[in-house]
């Protein structure tokens, strides 16, 4: 649901839900201000493990999302090290099988840096996953064709280990693209913050001080909101998952391979 959002309407929701909830709570607050006695105690009481629930909830949330980033980071990298071993080692396959591997390795790795750059789910996310797949019937198919060609040579057996890692770390990343922290947590986050700081502006309100604070605070938890938004976004927003290992490994494709084929 929110994926869908651009930045700037998601900054907009969170905010204008959290602060108005607030800005609300305080002017209920002075309108409640000539029954301060009677209701001190109950809404200090309520408030206060309304936050600490409320705290609880944005950690776990905040937790969720860098995970979650932490290991699509991570998938790119191992990503861009299968690439580059499987290419490493087709170098030293028999021709033609060399050249036409090394020509679909170079063309899958220009399909993993578009998978990077597409929004998961989207209709170029899906196309680069497809196209993905073909280069991989075809590596494999070239792949059977030169263990084949040479059953007693090591060369084709290791590039083919490597080839089947590279195969399966597509899924790894396409995975942790559309492994996203549950909409239901975020819509708690959200509404949780909102009328825990709805309630703390009323409380301070009803007593006539700290409500510029909690206003303060307010903006605060919609930018941790909207960061922890923001993290689970891997292609949208300001945190984004670099693809620099595979843009790295790309542009050293374009120099002349390293090993000459037996």
């Amino acid at each position: 649901m929110f994926f869908r959002l651009s930045s700037l309407e998601l900054g907009l929701i969170i905010f204008g839900i959290v602060l108005g909830t607030t800005l609300l709570g305080v002017f209920l607050g002075r309108r409640l201000r000539a029954h301060a006695e009677t209701l001190r105690e109950p809404f200090g009481v309520v408030q206060a493990a309304l936050l600490g629930l409320v705290a609880l909830i944005l950690a776990f949330g905040l937790t969720m999302a860098v995970g979650r980033y932490d290991q699509r980071r991570a998938a790119v990298v191992e990503d861009a090290n299968a690439i580059g071993t499987t290419y490493l080692r087709a170098q030293t396959l028999r021709e033609p099988m060399r050249t036409e591997s090394l020509d679909l390795l170079t063309r899958y790795t220009d399909t993993s840096i578009a998978l990077s750059n597409a929004v998961p789910g989207s209709k170029a996310s899906r196309a680069a996953v497809a196209e993905g797949g073909e280069l991989h019937r075809e590596l494999w198919s070239l792949a059977g064709d030169a263990l084949a060609g040479s059953p007693q040579d090591s060369a084709p057996r290791l590039y083919v280990e490597t080839l089947n890692e590279m195969i399966d770390m597509q899924t790894v990343r396409v995975a942790g693209l559309n492994n996203r922290v549950p909409s239901a947590v975020l819509v708690i986050e959200i509404f949780g913050a909102a009328i825990g700081l709805g309630l703390l502006a009323m409380y301070l309100a009803i007593l006539s001080r700290g409500v510029a604070a909690v206003v303060l605070a307010a903006a605060f938890v919609s930018v941790l909101l909207l960061i922890t938004f923001d993290l689970d976004r891997p292609t949208r927003g300001v945190v984004t998952v670099p693809d620099a290992p595979l843009v790295a490994l790309r542009a050293s494709m374009e120099l002349p391979p390293a090993a000459e084929g037996p």
